[in-house]
C-alpha cells in the first residue's frame, strides 16, 4: 500500500524545477532570510507557585508556567544544530496554533500527519480525482511557510486562498487564477509564478480530462489544488511536499511528513464499542449528513458518538469492489526521525482522527517505546465528539492502546505500559477534561504539568501558545542536561571500574 516507490527519482525531478541547491540547502531562486531571534533565559523561579492544587496527591501536579516566563530560545544559534528536535503527531488544525510559537524555540521540528482526512475541499479532489488527503499536509506547509519578504507573503496570500462558497462565483474566481489574471499575482515574481501556475494548470487539465466527473470548486484551497496537481504529476506525495516546501520557502530543517506516502485513495475507519462501525474521517469526528458544506472543526454541536471508540483503522477499495481493512506501510522516514529526536509530542486536537491514525501504524509503538527521551502529551481543554466524558487518563488509555495495537490485528499485538510512550502530560489550566490524578499514577505518568490556558471563541479553553512553548523549553531543556549528567556518570562508573 505505500505506493511511494518513484519518490525518490520524482524528488530529483521536482529539484530540477527550482535548481541546484546552494551551501545553505535552498535553491537559488529561494532566498531563506536568516533566522534571527534573542536568546532568552528560561529558569524554575518562573514558575508561579499559586496554582498548587491543595490535595494530597499535589506533588503530581507540577506548578503552572506563566505567561510571563522566559523563552530560552535555541534559535538564536547560527546553526540549527543546537536546537532541540522534536516530532509532533498531529492533525491539521489544532497544533496549527502553537507552530509559529514553536519556532521561536527550534525549526528542528519533524511534523507527522495523517493523510485520511476527507472534508472540505480535500472531499472533493479525492472523489474526482483520488489519491491521498492532503489537506493537513497543505495546513502545516502553509504555517511553516516564510514570512520575512513581501514575495513570500504574496506566496503564502496565493496558496492560503479560498475560492468563494458560491459555485459559480468560485469557479469564475477559479479560472481568473489559472489564467494568471487574479489580483493574487501580484507581488509574485515570474520564477514563482511560472512554477505554481504550471501545477495550477496541470491539475485544471487533470479535472476536464474526467468529463463523467463534474468538479466543484465552492471554497476551494488554492493550496490543495496546486498539492494535488504536483503529486498527481509526480506521482509521489513526497515530491509534492518537497516542492510545496521549496515554493512557500520552509526551513529545510522543518519537516512535514505524511504518515504514509502513498497514491492510494485511503479511507479512516473506527469500531464503536457497541460494535458500530463508521466510515470516514468527517463521518467520526464532524459529520455533515451528506451535506457539501465548509467544515466547522471548533463546532461543539455535534452531539457525541453513540458509544466510545474502540479502535481507528484504514480502508480502501484499491484491488476490491467494495471498502476493506487494509495495512498500510507506516512512512520510514517518520521511523528514522522516532530514533533520533530529543522529543516525541502527542499534540491536542482530535484524540482519534488527527492523533490514532499515526500511531496505529506498525513501527511506530516499537521505536517509541525503546526510546528515553522526553515523551509529552498536550492535553486538550475541552471534550469534543470522539471524547465526551473523558478524564485524562482515557487518553493515555487510547494513545496505549493505538500503538499496542491492541484490538487491530493479533499478531501484531504489543505489551508495553503507558509511561513508556509518555511520561510527561501538560494540562491547559481550567481545562474542561477532568484530570484523574490516581489513575494516572496507576499508569505510570507522573510527570503533569499546568500550563497557562486562553479561551478561543470557537473550541473553548487553548493552551496559551507562548506559555506552553516556554514550559517544553524548560522540559526540554533539564532533561537533555540529565541525560548528559547520566551519561557524564557512567562514563566515571565504566573509568572507576577498569
Amino acid at each position: 500500500m505505500s505506493g511511494g516507490g518513484p519518490g525518490r527519482n520524482s524528488g530529483n525531478m521536482a529539484e530540477s524545477l527550482l535548481g541546484p541547491t546552494t551551501s545553505n540547502g535552498s535553491p537559488p531562486l529561494l532566498r531563506h532570510s536568516p533566522f534571527l531571534i534573542p536568546s532568552l533565559p528560561f529558569t524554575s523561579s518562573n514558575f508561579s507557585s499559586h496554582s498548587q492544587p491543595n490535595n494530597s496527591k499535589s506533588s503530581l501536579l507540577l506548578p503552572m508556567a506563566s505567561t510571563s516566563a522566559s523563552l530560552q530560545c535555541h534559535c538564536s544559534s547560527s546553526s540549527s544544530a543546537n536546537q532541540p528536535s522534536l516530532l509532533v503527531f498531529s492533525g491539521g488544525t489544532a497544533f496549527n496554533g502553537v507552530v509559529e510559537e514553536l519556532k521561536r524555540l527550534t525549526t528542528r521540528v519533524a511534523h507527522v500527519l495523517p493523510v485520511s482526512d476527507d472534508g472540505g475541499s480535500t472531499a472533493e479532489i479525492v472523489r474526482v480525482l483520488g489519491g491521498p488527503a492532503v489537506g493537513d499536509i497543505r495546513s502545516r506547509c502553509l504555517r511553516l511557510s516564510d514570512e520575512s519578504t513581501a514575495e513570500a507573503l504574496a506566496i503564502r496570500r496565493l496558496v492560503g486562498h479560498r475560492l468563494s462558497l458560491d459555485p459559480q462565483q468560485a469557479k469564475s474566481e477559479w479560472y481568473n487564477i489559472v489564467e494568471g489574471e487574479h489580483s493574487l499575482w501580484k507581488g509574485v515574481s515570474r520564477p514563482y509564478r511560472e512554477t505554481i501556475r504550471a501545477f495550477l494548470i496541470y491539475f485544471q487539465n487533470e479535472i476536464l480530462r474526467r468529463p463523467n466527473e463534474s468538479f466543484c470548486f465552492s471554497n476551494g484551497s488554492i493550496g490543495n489544488f496546486f498539492f494535488a496537481g504536483a503529486r498527481i504529476f509526480f506521482q509521489s506525495l513526497d515530491a509534492a511536499i518537497f516542492l510545496f516546501s521549496r515554493v512557500s520557502q520552509i526551513p529545510s530543517e522543518s519537516l512535514v511528513l505524511p504518515v504514509i506516502l502513498t497514491n492510494d485513495r485511503l479511507t479512516l475507519g473506527c469500531e464503536l464499542w457497541d460494535g458500530m462501525i463508521i466510515r470516514g474521517q468527517n463521518e467520526i469526528s464532524h459529520p455533515t449528513n451528506g451535506y457539501m458544506r465548509p467544515i466547522d472543526k471548533g463546532c461543539s454541536l455535534v452531539p457525541p458518538l453513540p458509544s466510545r471508540v474502540k479502535r481507528v483503522f484504514y480502508m480502501s477499495s484499491e484491488g476490491g469492489s467494495s471498502l476493506h481493512e487494509v495495512f498500510p506501510t507506516v512512512n520510514e522516514s517518520v521511523l528514522d526521525q522516532l530514533r533520533i529526536v530529543d522529543c516525541i509530542v502527542y499534540a491536542m486536537g482530535s484524540l482519534f482522527t488527527s492523533i490514532c491514525p499515526s500511531l496505529v501504524l506498525r513501527g511506530i509503538g516499537e521505536t517509541i517505546a525503546s526510546r528515553t527521551c522526553l515523551k509529552v502529551l498536550l492535553l486538550n481543554g475541552t471534550h469534543d465528539r470522539e471524547t465526551a466524558g473523558f478524564s485524562a487518563s482515557c487518553f493515555v488509555t487510547a494513545i496505549t492502546d493505538a500503538l499496542n495495537h491492541k484490538y487491530g490485528d493479533p499478531h501484531n499485538r504489543l505489551e508495553n505500559l503507558p509511561y513508556q510512550y509518555i511520561n510527561t502530560l501538560l494540562v491547559p489550566k481550567d481545562g474542561r477534561v477532568p484530570v484523574d490524578v490516581d489513575c494516572l499514577t496507576s499508569q505510570g505518568i507522573l510527570n503533569v504539568i499546568v500550563v497557562d490556558s486562553i479561551h478561543d471563541p470557537k473550541v473553548g479553553i487553548v493552551f496559551d501558545p507562548r506559555s506552553l512553548i516556554n514550559t517544553m523549553a524548560g522540559l526540554i531543556d533539564r532533561y537533555m542536561s540529565s541525560s548528559e549528567e547520566l551519561k557524564f556518570c557512567r562514563r566515571n562508573d565504566i573509568h572507576e571500574n577498569s
